[in-house]
């Protein structure tokens, strides 16, 4: 698995780093089968003297891509929302393979039923 973090009018310190790494465990606990990770932290100023932290994440998966991005003042706050919502994601992108593959299973019975027949 690749993991790549930039940032976007900002300096990534050794902690942010370190942040961001930590609460992807959680990812990397519900679902292995991640290919690549790349987050983009990105701090926008706006002119009413307020500062808008941004992060996004590309996770790319077997046969899918996920996008999710979070807003919030505190880049730590946009980071622990970003991995919320990608956990849920990724919690349902598992749940929707494992349900595929236990619908093929429950039907097989039936067709050995109907060719004994």
């Amino acid at each position: 698995m690749n993991l790549t973090i930039s940032g976007h009018h900002l300096d990534l310190t050794p902690a942010i780093r370190e942040h961001v790494e930590s609460k992807l465990v959680r990812i990397r606990r519900h679902f292995d089968h991640v290919i690549d990770i790349a987050v983009i932290l990105t701090v926008d100023k706006l002119p009413e003297k307020e500062k808008r932290q941004k992060a996004e994440i590309n996770l790319r998966l077997r046969g899918k891509d996920i996008h999710v991005e979070s807003i919030a003042e505190d880049l730590y706050a946009a980071i622990d929302t970003l991995i919320d919502k990608l956990d849920r994601q990724v919690i349902k992108y598992k749940n929707k393979l494992q349900d595929h593959h236990h619908a093929a299973i429950k039907h097989l019975p039936e067709q050995e039923s109907l060719s004994a027949s």
